[in-house]
């Protein structure tokens, strides 16, 4: 009969390997669920023993059952009471924070989905960690384009991102500093930078307004951010962008220039110019009607067809430095006016007050 061989403490463990290596705080351990009850989870660690999943944790934890395989960080390797303090929520964390800088590191895309919003972004949980998407990095498609002012609306928009599936790429991650900031430009740039490629100045393009303010119109161009300037809306003066469109109207323009993030676009140099036709009634020395729709130190503006609006220069009112346009002109009056020069290339006219 052979004779037993004894091993001591560290053959064995030596042996058997992380089976009887005791649980320490800091290290993720697996395990097999026991029980699921109200206020805690008991966890099989085999050797290591019985981890317990504290109350607060139970509702992150509500998916589990009996019998199910899971990962854990160990709190406390033990208590008063013999288990281990485990933190599912750590070691989903944990796992989350290896997956994000991975990412981060690969430049992946990825897909998140916003659970709230502020006037600031969205606020975005993946991988278990909190994140957010400034509106700063939000695409054309998504910027919340309206006044500054309004920041009601702003919320509003942002609050219409809420639960749809966003592509992203993660921009800046610290698990240190617990900071994941998440960039939807940054997903969608090279897709851009193609498209950019295949436009050119005087191309015509359909787009979706995204946001109308004092100074312009912002459009969507396939993802690409354009806008139209007030001066090119439409041939006459416009003082009120949104008379002419409203978000979500789907317009054509044409593109006026390019540069790296925007399209310069105008909707009035898709129409016939009405001012070249207009003016062609108008003859130098004769009389006119207009209304005054401006007065400036340095003259009156005239209306005096629906595309055509001319100058009374304040030389044209009296001698002297102290001739005051506001005291000779009222707004919206109509007077009759004298056409002293017609620059069709400057599209400028000239005009003087008709002598009765």
């Amino acid at each position: 009969m052979a004779k037993a061989t004894k091993l001591t403490m560290d053959e064995l463990l030596e042996k058997n390997g992380d089976s009887f290596k005791k649980a320490v705080a800091g290290d993720t351990v697996n395990g097999t669920v026991l029980s699921v009850k109200k206020h805690e989870i008991l966890v099989d660690l085999g050797a290591q023993g019985v981890g317990l999943v504290p109350r607060r944790e139970v509702s992150f934890s509500k998916n589990l059952n009996e019998g199910d395989e899971v990962t854990a960080s160990v709190i406390e390797a033990e208590m008063d009471d013999g288990y281990v303090l485990l933190s599912l929520r750590k070691a989903v964390k944990d796992k989350g924070w290896d997956e994000i800088l991975s990412k981060l590191d690969n430049n992946e895309t990825v897909d998140i989905t916003p659970f709230d919003a502020n006037r600031g972004g969205l606020l975005v949980e993946y991988e278990g960690i909190r994140g957010f998407l400034p509106v700063s990095q939000l695409s054309a498609e998504h910027y919340p384009r309206v006044g500054s002012s309004d920041k009601e609306e702003i919320l509003q928009r942002l609050n219409s991102l809420v639960g749809k599936t966003i592509k992203a790429r993660i921009l800046d991650a610290s698990k240190k500093e617990n900071k994941l900031i998440f960039s939807e430009k940054e997903a969608i740039k090279d897709g851009l930078a193609a498209r950019f490629a295949e436009l050119k100045v005087g191309d015509t393009v359909k787009g979706v307004v995204t946001g109308v303010v004092d100074f312009g119109v912002f459009v969507n161009v396939d993802g690409i951010e354009g806008l139209v300037h007030i001066s090119e809306i439409s041939w006459e003066r416009v003082s009120n962008p949104s008379d002419y469109v409203k978000v979500g109207d789907t317009i054509e323009a044409k593109i006026i220039a390019i540069d790296k993030e925007r399209l310069s676009l105008s909707m009035k140099q898709l129409v016939e110019d009405p001012w070249i036709s207009e003016v062609e009634s108008l003859k130098k020395g004769s009389k006119v009607e207009g209304t005054v729709t401006r007065i400036t130190p340095f003259g009156a503006f005239v209306q005096i067809s629906p595309a055509v609006e001319a100058l009374v220069h304040v030389s044209e009112l009296g001698e002297g430095s102290d001739v005051d346009p506001e005291k000779i002109f009222t707004l919206n009056e109509r007077k009759s006016f004298k056409v002293l020069d017609i620059d069709k290339e400057g599209r400028k006219i000239s005009l003087s007050v008709a002598k009765k």
